[in-house]
């Protein structure tokens, strides 16, 4: 590979999870006492790493967390066969899963430690078809307002080209977690 030329999304992809898989990262749930005192961009941070597990419908869908910042979040998949609905192209829910990632982790990432968020609400539009001929889509989260108790975000799918195929907003639930013995 040419030292100026970009890695194209799919190699992106790939290498996103190997390297949580490198990392020890494996599907699975979080335990308290591994999120405890954590932000919720270092548990991000820790599930791109593979020191923690990432969500298990991430390998169903065929998703990856790629990038994480504050008040941002990029997620990518690759759509396949698998993904399909009864009218030849990917289901909507496809679509869904990859926006309600990207959006939820762009609210999280700017949570402070304890806090976490539930969605309330999610408008998904798609505005173009895909197929397992497409190719990566990534999928953009930024925050737009961090509240005490409610939060948004938006976000949009475009394939290499910049070209758009959904983008969605989502209103979502901020609320304390649960702190231990008072369960």
């Amino acid at each position: 590979m040419e030292e100026n030329k970009p890695m194209d999304w799919a190699a992106q992809q790939s290498d996103a999870v190997h390297r949580v898989r490198e990392g020890g990262g494996l599907p699975g749930l979080a335990r308290a006492e591994q999120i405890g005192g954590k932000s919720g961009r270092q548990i991000l941070e820790a599930m791109v790493s593979g020191e923690l597990p990432y969500p298990p419908m991430n390998d169903t869908m065929n998703l990856a967390l790629l990038e994480v910042g504050d008040g941002r979040a990029v997620f990518q998949g690759i759509p396949l066969l698998a993904h399909y609905n009864p009218l030849g192209s990917v289901h909507g829910g496809w679509f869904a899963s990859l926006l309600d990632s990207a959006l939820g982790c762009a609210i999280q990432s700017a949570l402070p430690a304890g806090r976490s968020y539930t969605t309330a609400e999610i408008s998904i539009k798609i505005v173009r078809s895909a197929s397992h001929r497409t190719g990566p889509l990534r999928a953009t989260g930024r925050l737009v307002h961090g509240g005490d108790r409610l939060a948004t975000a938006e976000a949009r799918v475009e394939d290499e080209h910049g070209k758009l195929y959904a983008h969605a907003t989502t209103t979502c639930l901020v609320f304390d977690l649960p702190q231990k013995g008072r369960e």
